[in-house]
Formats: structure tokens, sequence, C-alpha cells
């Protein structure tokens, strides 16, 4: 059944993938960006640097799919959201647009207050004054701070977030609680556990790992490489955001979902696993543990289960490689001497 879905984000990594995903299924997808044409946005303008360049493959790609609706506005400025939902119709909103970045939250934390904070209210409350059916939203793994003990269980506490852009996906996650309190609004809030692949975000440790090693560089690994990090490939993220999304799918109210697949691996077998694909040795200086990381992250998969039933899981030495194989198209390296 052909349905009308909103999709914001659509110029980030995980907002294009599903887009496209959607649209390759045959539904309507409404997606925006407050990313211009060019691939800037208000954070970041050089239309050279390398999040502007992802921006224009990933709009790129969108643009030449049938069934996608493009548009470009800032969700924080008033009634713009509003405005665009009432001329889409959307059956289901997918809210993925926020300003990403456990690291970025520390240097700049006022940078997440306008996308992550009010563009979310705006999106709140256009989805409960238009009679929405079901919004979903971008959580983040983040939420439950440091732990030790694992799987994660979307019951665990989550009131002592380690970072600025943890704060503001509890807040996210509170603020839609109270809009289904008060309004009835049916929403449901993603957990991802640090997604990864082709079109990936460059300020992550994909991206920034692999492009080191290309460039026989070295990569700084903290914590002497033994974080734990439960990396989830995002055709799988994908193909459980859109199950999610449908009408099939086993959640009411306003609750909150893991999205990963209790699999944690070390830092340092990650980087091994990425320079195998790369067929090259890494450079690597250790250095100690930053404020703001957390030693482990490790999804429960119970509660998605419950949910949707099996989703895809792509062994992480398959979804490197396919990693791989797009960025040294991407973005092709001279080897070295």
């Amino acid at each position: 059944m052909t349905i009308q879905i909103a999709v914001t984000g659509a110029a980030g990594f995980i907002g294009s993938s599903l887009a496209l995903f959607l649209a390759r299924q045959g539904h309507q997808v409404h997606a925006c960006d407050w990313a211009d044409p060019t691939g800037c946005t208000p954070l970041d303008n050089p239309s050279d640097s390398t999040p502007a360049r992802l921006r224009v493959e990933r709009l790129r790609i969108l643009a030449q799919t049938p069934g996608v609706h493009l548009s470009h506005f800032d969700l924080a400025e008033p009634g713009a959201f509003s405005a665009w939902a009432a001329k889409c119709q959307p059956d289901v909103v997918i809210h993925l647009a926020a300003q990403a970045g456990v690291r970025h939250s520390m240097q700049a934390p006022l940078d997440f207050v306008a996308p992550n904070l009010i563009g979310f209210a705006h999106v709140l409350d256009a989805c409960h004054r238009q009679g929405v059916r079901r919004l979903l939203y971008a959580s983040s793994s983040s939420v439950y701070g440091m732990r030790e003990s694992a799987p994660f269980l979307e019951e665990d506490r989550t009131d002592r977030p380690e970072s600025f852009y943890a704060a503001t996906k509890q807040a996210n996650e509170a603020m839609a609680m109270a809009y289904h309190a008060q309004y009835g609004l049916r929403s449901l809030g993603m957990r991802f556990f640090t997604v990864y692949g082709p079109r990936g975000r460059p300020d992550m440790a994909p991206f920034l790992f692999a492009q080191a090693i290309r460039r026989q560089e070295p990569i700084t690994l903290f914590a002497k490489g033994e974080l734990l990090r439960d990396f989830t490939y995002v055709d799988d993220t994908v193909a459980a955001v859109a199950a999610l999304a449908g009408p099939e799918a086993n959640w009411e109210g306003a609750t909150v979902v893991n999205v990963g697949h209790h699999r944690p691996v070390s830092v340092n077998h990650f980087v091994t696993c990425l320079a195998d694909q790369l067929r090259l040795a890494p450079v690597i200086t250790y250095a100690p543990m930053q404020k703001a990381d957390v030693k482990l992250t490790c999804a429960s998969e119970t509660r998605l289960l419950s949910m949707i039933g099996q989703w895809p899981d792509t062994p992480l030495e398959a979804g490197l490689s396919q990693f791989v194989n797009w960025l040294q198209e991407w973005d092709p390296l001279d080897k070295p001497a």
C-alpha cells in the first residue's frame, strides 16, 4: 500500500538512505533538509567541504529518484514545518533532522539548541495539530550515558547524560512523552547505535579512520582502543526504520526502541577489520579516554524484535567492504609511495 511519508534530515546519512529505500518501495516520500542544493547548512558554509560534498551526493541521488519530493528549509523557523506538512499531508512523519555528534557538542553546545530542541518542538506541535497518525524520530544510544552492564534496555535509567548532544536526545524523548500525555500523539523514539556505511558521516570513526589509513596518517585511539561499540550497518538500520513506520509494526502510545544488533566490538577490532578491507596497515597512536565518551554501547534487541520481527543483520566485514568500495570510488586517492 502506498502511503505519504515525510522524512526530515533527507540530506543526512540515515535520512537520505531511508528516503531512497521508501521511494523504491513505492511510497510517496516528502523529504526536507535545511541544507541548500549546494549542501551548505547554517553551521558549515563552504560548498567544497567534505560534509557539503556528501550532502550534495545524497541530494543528487534523491533528486533522480521517482517518488521523492525535495524541499529545503529550517525546521527551527516558526511555521516552516507546519506549512510544509499541511501541504504534504503525510500519513507518517519520520523525523531524523538533528545536529549530531558527541564531540561537536563539547566544542559548540549551542549549535544543538535550534535544530534539536526548537526544531523538534515545531515537529511535535505540527504533528499534533494536523492529526499525524504516527511520528517516528531519531534518538540515540548516547542517552544511556556511562554504564558497565549490557545489554542496554529501553527501561534503563537515562537521566545522566555525558554530553550535551545526549541531553538534547533525552529532552526529545521527554517532549514526545509529554505530547502523548497531553494530546495523545503517537510517537516512537529510535535509539540508533553507531550507524556506518556508504555516504556516512565524515565526523565519525569509520570515515575518519578510513581516510587516515588510506593516506597512511596516524589515527588516534582513545582508551587504548578498548572502547566497545555496537556498530550497525546503515541498510540494516533503514530496513528497521521502514518496518517500524509500517502499519504492521507493534507499538503504541509514546515509547522508545533500540535499533542495534547486540554485538559490540572493540575499536581495536574495528580498525583491524577496516584496515584488512583497505589492504593497508594502520598507523596507530593511543590517547586517554575523552570526556563525554562512554566505554560501551550494546543494544538489547528484544523490544525491536517484538515490534517488527527479524531484521537484516549485516556482518561487520561485509558492511565495511561496502563502505570501503564506496569511499574509494567517491574519493579516489593516489596510493602512498
